[in-house]
């Protein structure tokens, strides 16, 4: 395979698509199948034939506005259409070339004009399970480009230059890790990507292995050809059946076509892909964790050093990065490190996918530059608190991250700014709160989470978090006291400070961030014995007084 035969690829792609009159995408993510666009396609395919259409029924991956699902484009005609069913799809085909259908048509200017779309720029464009749509969109340039006309250490400083950092959550410096394990010595390197996303109320990760599963591929070869390594190991949650079949099928394809294996591209260059299935653990997110659970052993984490870039899969350098950031890296090497680098702030370089969620209009996946204001996330692009309701707080970094009140709504969103105020960007969740919700209880929630969740192999983590669960509970159920209160924050910072992994260490942001600014209604419940958002039956927790009491 060379550039030329790309081009070629390529050629053929656009010659053959320019023989239909037009193309009709339809959105095949979970969220849009659940709602039957596989039937809506077929009748798509039904009512083309049964016109005497010439149109091109293509399935795609998410196409962003989840709420609005299932969704159809329609090009030439640039029409976006929402919740549609198979029952439009007559009405769908017969306005092709003329007015739309006005009451599926979907307006969401300020949704799609305040995003910048890098990870996401095939979403909505390409069929996920066909290579020759990727390699039309520039598919696999990268990575001959890299092979043929530059060095390892080329790529090393491409990736330096652009100033990416790791989208998993922890935002270590992408070049500065990868230059790392290119300096270790050794005969065998790997290199893992981490697909296992366990944050509730998070689906990028899930939605890019779906929609464009080649991007993540090609991101991986490139990461090896820099590090100098052979192996490659995909580690996946099993709870994603459709990310692992693509997956599967996007691998065989790319050894087909010569892209994976043995000499790749007629260079001394080889290298491939294994892909792993998780069982859901929580935990395996964790780089030492995840590992050990790809070795076939129990997934724990272990102390650090030594760390995974000097010896990590079976002892070997290894590179670990999550889906998000190898999805980064074939457009840094195709446009440059500048290019990247001159998108989003001073410290957090480039775009960032979130996956927003809760009390807001539209729901579903946005790429926004780093250094947007949350405000414009949220109202703009979100559509803001839907049904007269009041914002109350944004929660982003899953059960690691932290509350961030309304009033903090022009918060530049970035790595620091986030950290600062006592939250962190994490892998991009970002959940919506109204006043409807009772930040106790939402402590509550994410406390619960990772006293589950948590692997007991330290005692801070494994006992803490279930301390912490039982003070939450008896406060929200109107039977705690101020001695107890100051008993919680004093166990998130021995917890914080004392835990094995990050599982640990940040499992008290929810706690601390919401006692920070929400230390009222914390203050109501256990003084008042009343919720205020009305969402903690305390009047059935609390023991009626005796009547001779109060007499």
């Amino acid at each position: 395979m060379t550039i030329e035969e790309l081009e070629q690829i390529a050629q053929s792609v656009s010659q053959e698509n320019a023989k239909f009159d037009f193309e009709v995408n339809v959105c095949m993510d979970l969220a849009c199948a659940s709602q039957g666009a596989e039937k809506l396609r077929d009748a798509l395919v039904k009512s083309a034939e049964a016109q005497g259409k010439n149109v091109l029924i293509r399935r795609t991956g998410c196409m962003g506005p989840c709420s609005s699902g299932p969704l159809v484009r329609v090009d030439p005609d640039d029409v976006l259409y929402k919740r549609v069913k198979s029952d439009n799809a007559e009405a769908i085909v017969s306005s092709l070339g003329g007015e739309p259908v006005p009451e599926l048509q979907c307006d969401l200017s300020d949704h799609f004009d305040k995003q910048v779309r890098v990870v996401l720029e095939n979403a909505g464009h390409i069929d996920p399970e066909k290579i020759d749509d990727y390699i039309a969109h520039d598919g696999y340039k990268a990575l001959l480009t890299a092979l043929t006309e530059m060095t390892p250490n080329g790529v090393v400083h491409r990736i330096t230059e652009s100033g990416l950092r790791g989208r998993g959550g922890g935002g270590y410096p992408t070049g500065l890790k990868w230059g790392t394990v290119a300096k270790a010595g050794g005969d065998m390197k790997y290199v893992v990507c981490n697909g296992d996303e366990g944050d509730p109320g998070a689906f990028m990760d899930r939605s890019v292995m779906e929609g464009d599963p080649h991007r993540v591929i090609e991101g991986m070869a490139l990461a090896a050809y820099a590090v100098g390594a052979s192996k490659g190991f995909i580690y996946v949650r099993a709870e994603y059946p459709v990310a692992v079949a693509r997956l599967t099928t996007g691998i065989r394809e790319a050894r087909r076509r010569g892209l994976l294996g043995t000499g790749i591209c007629g260079t001394t260059f080889s290298f491939d892909i294994e892909i792993r299935l998780g069982a859901g653990a929580f935990v395996c997110g964790e780089e030492t964790a995840l590992l050990a659970s790809i070795e076939g052993k129990r997934g724990t984490p272990k102390p650090r050093p030594p760390y995974p870039a000097v010896s990590g899969l079976f002892g070997k350098p290894t590179l670990i990065n999550n889906v998000e950031t190898y999805a980064n890296i074939a457009p840094i090497v195709r446009n440059g490190g500048k290019w990247f680098a001159n998108m989003g702030s001073d410290r957090s370089k480039g775009t960032k996918v979130f996956a927003l969620t809760g009390k807001i209009t539209h729901t579903g996946l946005v790429e926004v530059p780093m250094g947007i204001k949350l405000r414009e996330i949220i109202e703009v692009i979100g559509g803001g608190v839907p049904d007269g309701h009041t914002l109350k707080a944004v929660q982003t970094g899953g059960p690691s991250g932290g509350c961030i009140p309304a009033e903090m709504l022009d918060l530049g969103v970035s790595y620091d700014a986030l950290m600062k105020v006592g939250s962190i960007m994490g892998s991009g969740g970002m959940i919506v709160m109204d006043d409807t919700s009772c930040m106790v209880n939402v402590a509550r929630f994410f406390i619960e989470f990772c006293m589950t969740e948590s692997c007991g192999k330290c005692i801070p983590c494994r006992a803490g978090t279930a301390q912490m669960h039982t003070l939450l509970t008896r406060i929200c159920e109107g039977r705690g006291t101020m001695e107890e209160l100051d008993l919680l924050v004093d166990l998130c910072g021995t917890i914080k400070e004392t835990s094995l992994c990050g599982l640990g260490q940040t499992a008290p942001n929810p706690v601390l961030s919401t006692l920070k600014y929400f230390k009222n209604e914390y203050i109501e419940h256990i003084v008042n014995k009343r919720c205020p958002a009305g969402v903690c039956n305390i009047e059935a927790a609390v023991p009626a007084v005796p009547t001779e009491v109060l007499a």
